[in-house]
C-alpha cells in the first residue's frame, strides 16, 4: 500500500505519522525550498537537511524513485524536492494525498491514483478526489468528507489558547529572512523576533516560539514567518500537533473507506 503524499509540512507530516504507524509506504514531495515554518516536526526540513526525524521517525532527502525505493526499504520516508509531483508517474502509487494546503487545488485529479484524498478547502469530494478531510479548527475537524467540500478559508487563524492573528510572525518586509528567536524559545510581547533588512517583527504576545522560516529565504512583506504558542509548553514545539492528529486520522479513514470500497486492496 504505496501512499504518495504532496506536501511535506506539519500536517502533512502528522499524516505520514500516523499511516506510516498503521503500515502504509509513504512518500511525500514538496518545493525546492519548504515554507514550513514549524520546521521541528516537518519532514520537508529534511530537503535542506539531507534527513531529520520527528517523533521517532526518520525522513530522509531522496533524488529520484529508484533513490525513494532505498529509503523505504530501510524503513524511512522519502522525501522529494518535486513540487509537480512528477513521481506519480514513476511509481505505481495505490492513492494519492493532497496536503500541499493552498486553499485551491493546484493540480489533482480524481484519477492520478485509485485513491486520492486532499486536505481542507479548494476540492470537492467525487469531482477532484473521492474524499476531503476537514483542516479547520472545530467539531468537524478531521472529519472524511465523501460529498461537497471542506468549509472555505475565513483568513483567520485558528484560536490556541484565546489568541488567533497574534499568534502569527509576519514578514515585516520584502528581503531575506533572519530570524531573531529560536523554535522552543519563551519570548514575551514586544520581544524582536525575525528580521527582514532594517524592518523588525516583535512578538504580539507572551509564549513560546513554535514556528519559524529558516534563515536566508526569501519572503515578501506579511508573508507568514512563524507562530508563537500561548500555552509556553516547550514540548508542543516539537510534538506533532492535535490539529495534526486529527487529520492524519481523517486520511486514514479516508484511505481504507475508499479503498476497500474500490477494491483498491483488500485487508
Amino acid at each position: 500500500m504505496l501512499v504518495l503524499i504532496k506536501g511535506a509540512g506539519d500536517l502533512a507530516t502528522g499524516t505520514a505519522l500516523r499511516l506510516y504507524r498503521a503500515g502504509f509506504s509513504v512518500i511525500m514531495t514538496d518545493l525546492e525550498q519548504p515554507t514550513a515554518v514549524r520546521r521541528s516536526v516537518a519532514f520537508c526540513q529534511c530537503i535542506y537537511d539531507g534527513a531529520c526525524a520527528v517523533e521517532g521517525v526518520t525522513a530522509r532527502r531522496a533524488a529520484g524513485a529508484e533513490e525513494a525505493g532505498r529509503v523505504l526499504t530501510a524503513g524511512e520516508i522519502p522525501v522529494l524536492a518535486d513540487p509537480a509531483a512528477e513521481i506519480l508517474h514513476a511509481l505505481p502509487f495505490d492513492a494519492l494525498v493532497d496536503a500541499i494546503l493552498a486553499k485551491r487545488n493546484t493540480g489533482t485529479r480524481i484519477t492520478d491514483a485509485p485513491v486520492v484524498l486532499a486536505l481542507g478547502p479548494g476540492f470537492a469530494a467525487g469531482t477532484d478526489c473521492h474524499g476531503v478531510v476537514e483542516t479547520m479548527r472545530g467539531h468537524d475537524l478531521g472529519r472524511l468528507l465523501t460529498e461537497g467540500g471542506a468549509i472555505p478559508n475565513t483568513g483567520v487563524p485558528g484560536e490556541i489558547g484565546g489568541y488567533t492573528r497574534e499568534r502569527i510572525i509576519r514578514a515585516p518586509a520584502r528581503g531575506i529572512f533572519e530570524p531573531l528567536a529560536r523554535i522552543g524559545q519563551p519570548v514575551t510581547k514586544g520581544t524582536p523576533v525575525a528580521r527582514v533588512g532594517g524592518a523588525v517583527a516583535c512578538a504580539e504576545l507572551t509564549g513560546i516560539v513554535r514556528g519559524m522560516l529558516p534563515a536566508g529565504l526569501t519572503v515578501e512583506e506579511g508573508m507568514k514567518a512563524g507562530d508563537i504558542d500561548p500555552r509556553c509548553q516547550a514540548r508542543h514545539c516539537f510534538t506533532v500537533s492535535d490539529k495534526a492528529r486529527a487529520i492524519g486520522g481523517g486520511v486514514l479513514e479516508g484511505l481504507l473507506y475508499f479503498g476497500r470500497r474500490g477494491g483498491a486492496w483488500n485487508g
